[in-house]
């Protein structure tokens, strides 16, 4: 009965969302670029490397991934793609909601380690700040032409989203390797 009960109100929640017009207001459309799709978002440098083919979509995904990351760890709230379906069975209390976000905080931090302090200067100019390459080009090569450091700040970028992209490769390897040698010490025996 309860089960029913939370259904309805979830989909009373979702019908009432999906009316809800979430996309920005007039004034904030004029200052920014925004992409297509649910939800809307402002374009950063990773959707122009993308499109020019600086970066693979790989990497693309990668900067999504610590962006959503970063956002759940410091923000306090989590965007879930499309088709996410909930697990109405875990329900969070507020210490283990903070300890969720300090796992986040946590991932963040074997990324500074692994990859370096610079690594996550640029990733947050990046996908955080939203800075242009012009921006970045100013702040981190000041003695260099606009043109020149505009481009240096582009293969910086680049970089650092090929790097993170193979990090988190590596991650995934290592879980997985981790339950296949599980399974295999459960069917064969230790």
């Amino acid at each position: 009965m309860e089960r029913i009960l939370r259904a309805d109100r979830r989909e009373a929640l979702q019908k009432a969302l999906g009316k809800t017009n979430m996309s920005p207001t007039p004034e904030r459309a004029e200052k920014g670029i925004f992409s297509k799709g649910r939800p809307v978002r402002e374009k950063t440098v990773v959707d122009s490397m993308l499109q020019s083919g600086d970066i693979e979509q790989r990497e693309a995904d990668a900067a999504d991934r610590w962006f959503r990351i970063w956002t759940f760890a410091y923000e306090g709230y989590r965007e879930f793609p499309e088709g996410h379906t909930p697990n109405s069975e875990i329900k969070h209390d507020d210490l283990s909601w903070l300890m969720t976000r300090a796992d986040a905080a946590g991932m963040l931090v074997d990324v500074r380690t692994t990859l370096g302090l610079c690594t996550e200067v640029r990733l947050k100019a990046m996908v955080v700040e939203k800075l242009t390459f012009r921006v970045m080009a100013k702040r981190w090569f000041p003695s260099v032409s606009d043109a020149l450091g505009r481009k240096k700040a582009c293969a910086q970028c680049a970089l650092v989203l090929e790097q993170l992209a193979e990090l988190y490769e590596a991650q995934r390897k290592k879980c997985v390797d981790l339950q296949t040698n599980r399974l295999t010490q459960q069917i064969v025996g230790p």
